[in-house]
């Protein structure tokens, strides 16, 4: 009777567990910047180490930027790329221009050849993130292999500490 129960316990954990394991594969979407730039970014990170936060809502979108704020001002990210990723496939089409126009305003010259907007693929990337729920930022370390080392959901004030120690 025990082992049974070892058994169905153990197999409910690794279901549960495969469950919120992401995706190691980014995919390969082609997107455009804020500036204008068409991009695919498994291409752009080819190479080197980076972070990739992704918003899949309005409210999601508004915890991307705080997690861009929050790397910008941090020392510890100054030689790491980070990439803002707004999935926008399931907005109207009509509509996209005017959300890119307005995600564009806040977003400094600068930054906008690293803020990537995407129309296509949409399961594809939810499930590399490992969404659960679009109202979140989804936050990913991934190596210059493209190996994902580290992934969270949630607020940069609450999850930058483990990305740091991802990083060392």
């Amino acid at each position: 009777m025990s082992c049974a129960i070892f058994r169905f316990f153990s197999v409910a954990l690794a279901v549960v567990s495969a469950q919120v394991c992401i995706a190691q594969a980014l995919p390969s979407t082609t997107g455009e910047t804020l500036s204008g730039k068409t991009i695919v970014l498994a291409d752009a990170v080819r190479g080197h180490e980076a972070v990739l936060i992704a918003g899949f809502s309005r409210e999601g979108g508004n915890g991307t930027g705080a997690w861009m704020k929050a790397i910008h001002i941090d020392p510890a990210f100054a030689n790491l790329p980070a990439y803002s990723i707004a999935m926008l496939a399931n907005a109207p089409g009509f509509i996209r221009g005017l959300i890119k126009n307005g995600m564009k305003k806040g977003v400094s010259t600068a930054d906008q050849d690293r803020f990537i907007v995407l129309t296509a693929d949409e399961q594809a990337w939810k499930s590399f993130f490992g969404v659960t729920t679009d109202n979140d930022p989804y936050v990913a370390l991934i190596d210059a292999r493209g190996k994902v080392l580290w992934h969270g959901r949630g607020s940069a004030s609450q999850l930058e500490p483990q990305l740091k120690a991802a990083m060392h």
